[in-house]
């Protein structure tokens, strides 16, 4: 699933190709990816004559402003947009056709269904779910070390999928929670209040550094992603800890392993990560 940095990546590619185009109609091929409004016909007619002004991110959500509207944009697993001239053929796996009166099409591409569209009234969607049940973004002024420590402090719970809580960090995934949890020297089991000031003050360091490599290099390619323009990202050849089991520390030499921690495949330095809680 694409995470922060590569949603952002995704957003800035957009931004560049379709702001200001204008939407002559839409056609949906899968309709249970629109999820706001419930009708169909109510999404097409609505987005048509609308003009893009702005693309917006929150969190692993793409927001496309258009006149009137918002339109929050979930990629789930295997969502891609790609803009196109009208003439090039489309497989079938393109669920949702945005038409511009240039004679150029936004299409979103799906393998697996799994993406959503929410169209909202614009300044209502972030009152409204899916956005408003988000916790702060981690470049956010409101993402704070006092807000990390006040969070981890209530509960628990495994370190690990408490940052992937998006109700209390929004953007964090697999990838980028390993590699920060890696960064900062914290097992992943760890009990979220076990966690030291100290501890704590670098994991919200990590967070932050981790995540404004990954945006510079554009985010990470991992299984099938790419950004709007079908380029790759870079990231993960910076990697330390995700997806290198049985490869050697980059830190130490001990070899990195693989366990299930709340469901997720998780990857961790024996050696470097402490174990023991408090």
């Amino acid at each position: 699933m694409p995470e922060l940095p590569e949603v952002e990546t995704i957003r800035r590619t957009l931004q560049e190709l379709v702001v200001g185009k204008t939407i002559q109609h839409v056609t949906v091929y899968w309709s249970k990816i629109i999820k706001k409004p419930i009708e169909v016909e109510q999404f097409n007619d609505a987005l048509a004559g609308e003009t893009i002004t702005d693309i917006n991110r929150r969190g692993k959500f793409l927001i496309i402003n258009t006149t009137t509207f918002a339109l929050v944009s979930h990629l789930r697993m295997e969502g891609k947009y790609g803009l196109f001239k009208s003439s090039e053929p489309f497989d079938k796996h393109t669920h949702v056709i945005f038409h511009f009166t240039d004679g150029t099409e936004l299409r979103y591409r799906d393998v697996r269904k799994f993406g959503t569209m929410h169209l909202f009234l614009k300044g209502e969607e972030n009152t409204n779910l899916p956005l408003s049940q988000l916790g702060p973004e981690p470049f956010s002024a409101n993402f704070t070390k006092k807000y990390l420590q006040e969070k981890l402090k209530k509960t628990e719970r495994k370190i690990k999928p408490v940052l992937l809580d998006q109700t209390i960090v929004t953007g964090l995934g697999n990838i980028y929670v390993d590699e920060a949890l890696f960064r900062a020297k914290i097992h992943p089991e760890r009990k979220a209040n076990t966690l030291s000031s100290r501890e704590i003050t670098e994991l919200h360091r990590e967070i932050i550094n981790t995540l404004t490599e990954a945006v510079e290099k554009g985010g990470s390619t991992i299984r099938s992603y790419v950004n709007s323009q079908g380029q790759i990202g870079m990231f993960q050849l910076q990697l330390f800890a995700y997806g290198r089991k049985g490869e050697e520390c980059k830190r130490c030499g001990t070899p990195i392993e693989k366990i299930v921690t709340g469901g997720r495949g998780t990857h961790f330095c024996p050696k470097c990560q402490k174990t023991k809680n408090k």
